[in-house]
């Protein structure tokens, strides 16, 4: 099948129109054309139909569209595997602070020839990551699908490492002398975790560990960000917050803030990696396998239920 007709039906599919197609191909609409008319032929089928507008996909057109795409998004991924000055890896992380972000931090000190390009899509619903993912905007995701029979079939999710969580707390908070706190201290005390947004992962997994363990997590007021959070953090003798073993804060040394390790057991927030099933990037396989090496979960941890439902989750 020719390639090139393929890439033209891709382009004109999401563009809506021909000369659109044409002029970011570099070609003339009548080659467009011809293209995706020698594409029908071949196929037997209408995959556009004219309008005052441009085209819309028929039937045909919309089912066929995503195998194209991955067609065309694979041939490219081939080529720039061999091809020098490649496009750089693309992964979404939470946070530029975040653990990931950490984790991928580690892996180009110690491999610097990495071609590695770190994004934040800022977006809260996992779901449209794995768009984000399929449609090849990003090359894998650092998110979770927490119900495992909703990912797509042409997408994987695999468990990528553990982030045990710290309590942090004012040096006035009753447990800031702490060297080590279980989950039933926490019990009494007010969690503090503004911007918890619905539809998450991260609100099923605060819920989740608030029912088990009884916990009072306040996710209520808006969300100014860290520097805020850390500012009340310092001031308050109640206050405290959660944050992964692995994730980056600075304060002002007079803040004194205590990041305070939780065990018997350990809270452990389970990272997982979003990536094309087919024909992901060829850079990808050397992070895997540094994501295989980093430190084990705890003996003795709490997970989310769906660490447990999903078989690519066990440690």
């Amino acid at each position: 099948m020719d390639t090139e007709a393929l890439r033209s039906f891709v382009r004109a599919a999401e563009l809506g129109q021909l000369q659109h197609a044409a002029d970011e191909l570099g070609v003339t609409q009548q080659a467009v054309s011809k293209r995706i008319a020698n594409l029908e032929r071949e196929l037997d089928v209408r995959l556009f139909t004219r309008t005052a507008r441009g085209v819309e996909l028929t039937l045909d057109g919309q089912a066929f569209l995503p195998h194209a795409r991955s067609v065309v998004t694979g041939l490219e991924r081939a080529v720039t595997a061999i091809r020098p000055g490649a496009r750089a890896l693309r992964i979404d992380v939470l946070g530029l602070r975040s653990a990931q972000a950490v984790v991928l931090h580690d892996y180009w000190r110690s491999h610097p020839e990495t071609d590695l390009d770190v994004v934040i899509l800022r977006v809260d619903d996992p779901r449209v990551a794995v768009a984000a993912v399929r449609a090849g905007d990003i090359d894998a995701s650092f998110r979770t699908v927490t119900d495992p029979a909703t990912v797509p079939r042409d997408v994987q999710m695999i468990h990528a490492f553990d982030s045990p969580l710290e309590l942090l707390v004012g040096p006035r908070h009753p447990l800031a002398s702490a060297r080590t706190v279980t989950p039933p201290q926490l019990r009494r005390h007010r969690i503090w975790m503004p911007g918890i947004a619905p539809r998450s992962e991260w609100a099923e997994f605060y819920d989740q560990l608030a029912i088990d363990f009884d916990l009072r997590i306040d996710a209520a007021g808006p969300n100014f960000g860290n520097e805020m959070l850390l500012d009340a953090l310092a001031e308050s003798a109640d206050l405290a917050t959660l944050v992964g073993a692995r994730d980056r804060y600075t304060w002002p040394p007079t803040y004194d803030l205590r990041r305070i390790p939780i065990a018997n057991p350990a809270i452990v927030y389970p990272l997982s990696l979003i990536f094309p099933r087919m024909n992901p990037h060829p850079g990808l396989r050397a992070i895997i396998n540094h994501l295989g090496s980093l430190t084990p979960r705890p003996e003795t941890a709490w997970v989310p239920s769906w660490a447990t439902m999903h078989p690519g989750f066990g440690n």
